[in-house]
């Protein structure tokens, strides 16, 4: 049982990697493409197009891995939606790392641009007092983020779990007991 359980995780954890690596993939060519400057529509209609890319791809990956892991074991519903859980949960604790390692350490004036475009806006309409405040939470964003990104990936993830497990197993009642 022990050896069952070791490779369950293993298994969760490298399709966790890959979906990590298309998601950090993402990420870094958008971080790329908003270093360019007036790039204006085109540049937001293809952040558009690449994001519903890789959350297509992203989908895509997940149905993959959990159909080849039901097909590869005696699984039924509820093991194929645990499986997709722990790859979910795998996937979005290295993204999250990465996104924080991303904004502390290799660009750590990654949300400067952010804060000083939203003081920019409201200086007119806050006070110093609340402006302060605002520019005092820049500090800790990194951390926000990436328990944000965490929560975000692991639940959207969790959802297209069961719902994948419910189209590759089949059963019209997503609570039933299926242990065969």
């Amino acid at each position: 049982m022990p050896e069952d359980k070791n490779k369950f995780i293993n298994e969760a954890g490298k399709y966790g990697l890959i979906l990590a690596a298309a998601a950090i993939f993402y990420f870094l060519l958008n971080a790329f493409l908003g270093k360019i400057e007036n790039g204006g529509f085109l540049m937001s209609l293809l952040g558009i197009v690449l994001w519903a890319a890789k959350f297509s791809l992203c989908i895509w990956l997940m149905f993959r891995f959990l159909r080849a892991f039901a097909a590869g074991h005696d699984y039924d519903r509820s093991g194929t939606f645990r499986f997709g859980m722990v790859v979910s949960l795998c996937s979005s604790l290295v993204y999250a790392g990465f996104y924080l390692l991303y904004v502390s350490v290799l660009d750590p004036g990654f949300f400067s641009g952010v804060f000083d475009s939203i003081a920019q806006v409201y200086s007119s309409l806050l006070t110093s007092e609340e402006m302060d405040r605002l520019l005092n939470m820049e500090s800790s964003m990194p951390t926000t983020s990436f328990f944000v990104n965490f929560i975000w990936c692991s639940l959207v993830g969790i959802i297209i779990s069961a719902v994948a497990a419910g189209k590759i197993c089949g059963s019209d009642d997503p609570f039933a007991n299926d242990n065969r």
